[in-house]
This record gives structure tokens, C-alpha cells and sequence, in this order.
């Protein structure tokens, strides 16, 4: 019996079909994408190299998000706690311990690979969120509140502040995917504001501690309010940003063709945080709104799968998960047109990223494995 490439898809593809193909199409961009962007004046590193280095990651990736979305969504409930502690430790470790790059110390290396322990957190958090809120739908928050209230708000108040130690955009997107996941999960307004009460007490007491921090948050916040005027002309903020309005201004409503980047010569990171600016000046106008359609499509598939399904917490894993990564897709194309400060993020699933890479796959296979559904959530 012969099988069809269709067949084989149908059988090992499983959930929502539409999320595959955004997948499909958002990576075959961002290896074009890449490839253009690399190629700048370098000759120590040739754009087929970083080419090779992109397509090796994209596919461990994908490897990372099929075994995912083959798995129960019912082991991450569970594996959620465990992770949750690791990334604490790690954190902590990373923060004291950990490796600088770019004048940042986000990262830890063990075993030889190089990760930031936030992103680790950020899904563990959302996960074991949505396993606390599950378990909680037919409880009053009333009974026993230290485990209900606020056990949920301490988590969310201690990962975010260890995160905000290093990285103040993050942790104030993931506390913002926090209050909507507690939103969705139908906890009292009256508690929601707790939440973002303590929680913006525990990020400005992170950032406050560390007297490096404070500066570098203070001065991007002061740079971005000042006018064009009174920046520092020698900035590298300042002339990331002015190098991505140019890409943007020779993109016009058509682009100028893949591969004809001329700022790619000279906007610094044009493949990793300010890839958004290279896509527009290559594909227009039309490239820049298809890529936020794309993923406003991501977001709708999140909370069709929330409102198709008949259990708390496949549904709260969809609508978290998604949203966190729209959230920050839609964060690093403002700043590229200086509507928030520069952060740092990259463009999820388009940027050359890494491991930030592996921890989206994750997130994306996690999300198809909820909408394949029949999972038992009792034992949870």
C-alpha cells in the first residue's frame, strides 16, 4: 500500500491545521528573510553560513514542536511545578552568574548551550498558571484563599520580578499574559487588581536593587520620551532606530525586492530584533501588514481553541501560550516604529534567535497539542 506525502501529514500533523500553516509560512519568510539580512558588509561571516546556522535551528525548532504536540497536554500540568523551581534557580544563577552579551546577563550556558533561563520561566509560569486556575473552576476563591488567591499572584509577583532583573519588557509582557490567562480563568476582578497592584511593587522593587538596571531602564524610558532633538546623535538606540525608519521609508508600499536591502548594511541586529524594519523595506507596505495579520491569525486560532474547548485547562494553555507570543511579536514591531522603548525582543518565529527559537516551538506544539483534544483532565 503506498502513502501519499498527503496521507503522512494527515497522520503524523495532528490539531489545529491552520496553526501549521502559519507556522509554515512565517518560517519559510524568515529564512529569506535571514538570509537577506545577513548579507551585509561582513567578511567574516558569509549569509550562507548564518543561513546554515538558521535553517539548523529552525528545524530543532520543529523537531522540539512536533514531539510537543504529539505529547498530552496533561504531562505539561505536571511538569509545570518542576520547571517552575528550575527556572528560579536558574534566574537567580543567571543573574549573578551568567553570561554577558550585549551588555546584558540573560543567559547561562550548561553543557554548552546557551539559553535565557526567562524563557524557560515564562512557559512554566503560564502552564503551571493555568494548571492552578484549572483545578479551581468549581471552587470558591473564598475556600481556602492562601492556595487559591494567593499562591496564584506570589508566583506570578516572584517570577516576574526575577525576570525584571534582567529584563523589564519581558517581565511586564509576561505579567500582562498573566492578568489575561486570570481574567479568561474567571478570578474577581477584585483579585485581578491585586495582581497588578503587587505586581508592578515587585518590578520597580527589582529594577531598583540593581543600581545597572535602574540606569539602563531610566535612560531607554528618557530617551524615548525626549524629542529627536535632544538624542544623542552617537546613541546606539537612537541610530538603530533611525536606520530602521530608513529601511522603512525605502520600502514604501511594494519593498524593494527580497534581497535588495540596502540598511541591512547598516541597522545593527537586522536579523534578530529589528528584523521587522528589513521585511518592510523588502516587501513594502503590504510584506509588514501581512506579517501582523499572520499573527493576529495565531491569536484567533488561541481563542478559538479556548472557546471550542470543554476543559479549563487545554483551553487556558491555548489562550496563554498564544497570546504571550503575539503579545510579543506585536511589542518588537512598535518599537522598531518607536511606540514602546527598545527591549530587546525578538520577532517570535521570524528572528534568528536560538534557543528563544526552541522555547517558541515548544509553546506553538503545546497549543496543537490542545486542540487534538480527548485528554482526560481529571488527574491533573
Amino acid at each position: 500500500m503506498t502513502i501519499t506525502i498527503k496521507d503522512w501529514l494527515r497522520e503524523n500533523l495532528k490539531g489545529d491545521r491552520q496553526i501549521w500553516w502559519i507556522v509554515a509560512i512565517l518560517n519559510t519568510l524568515s529564512l529569506l528573510i535571514v538570509y537577506s539580512a545577513s548579507g551585509v558588509k561582513d567578511f567574516r561571516n558569509s549569509p550562507e553560513n548564518t543561513l546554515f546556522k538558521h535553517i539548523f535551528q529552525l528545524l530543532v525548532a520543529l523537531v522540539f514542536m512536533w514531539f510537543a504536540h504529539k505529547l498530552d497536554y496533561s504531562y505539561y500540568a505536571k511538569l509545570s511545578h518542576f520547571a517552575l523551581i528550575a527556572s528560579v534557580f536558574l534566574l537567580i544563577y543567571a543573574k549573578f552568574y551568567g553570561v554577558s552579551i550585549n551588555e546584558a546577563t540573560r543567559w547561562v550556558k550548561i553543557a554548552g548551550v546557551q539559553f535565557q533561563p526567562s524563557d524557560l520561566a515564562k512557559l512554566a509560569l503560564i502552564a503551571n498558571l493555568a494548571t492552578m486556575l484549572a483545578r479551581r473552576q468549581r471552587i470558591s476563591y473564598k475556600e481556602n484563599l492562601w492556595q487559591g488567591l494567593i499562591f496564584m499572584i506570589g508566583k506570578c509577583v516572584i517570577i516576574c520580578g526575577l525576570i525584571a532583573t534582567s529584563n523589564v519588557s519581558t517581565a511586564l509582557l509576561l505579567l500582562l499574559t498573566c492578568f489575561i490567562v486570570m481574567f479568561i480563568g474567571r478570578v474577581p476582578v477584585k483579585y485581578l487588581s491585586y495582581l497588578a497592584i503587587f505586581g508592578v511593587i515587585g518590578l520597580v522593587l527589582a529594577i531598583y536593587i540593581d543600581p545597572q538596571r535602574r540606569d539602563t531602564a531610566k535612560g531607554r524610558i528618557e530617551k524615548f520620551t525626549s524629542s529627536w532633538q535632544n538624542k544623542g546623535k552617537n546613541d546606539n538606540t537612537v541610530y538603530q532606530i533611525k536606520e530602521g525608519y530608513k529601511a522603512m521609508a525605502n520600502g514604501g508600499i511594494f519593498g524593494v525586492g527580497p534581497g535588495n536591502s540596502h540598511q541591512r548594511n547598516f541597522l545593527p541586529y537586522c536579523y534578530a530584533d529589528f528584523i521587522y524594519p528589513i521585511i518592510i523595506e523588502e516587501w513594502g507596505l503590504i510584506g509588514g501588514v501581512l506579517i501582523i495579520i499572520l499573527f493576529m491569525w495565531l491569536l484567533y486560532r488561541g481563542l478559538h481553541i479556548l472557546e471550542k474547548s470543554d476543559r479549563a485547562l487545554g483551553g487556558l494553555l491555548a489562550a496563554g501560550l498564544s497570546t504571550s507570543l503575539v503579545l510579543q511579536a506585536l511589542v518588537n514591531m512598535a518599537v522598531t516604529v518607536e511606540l514602546f522603548p527598545t527591549t530587546g525582543l525578538t520577532l517570535p518565529l521570524l528572528s534568528m534567535g536560538g534557543t528563544s527559537l526552541l522555547f517558541t516551538g515548544l509553546s506553538i506544539g503545546i497549543i496543537l497539542s490542545v486542540s487534538r483534544g480527548g485528554v482526560d483532565e481529571s488527574k491533573i
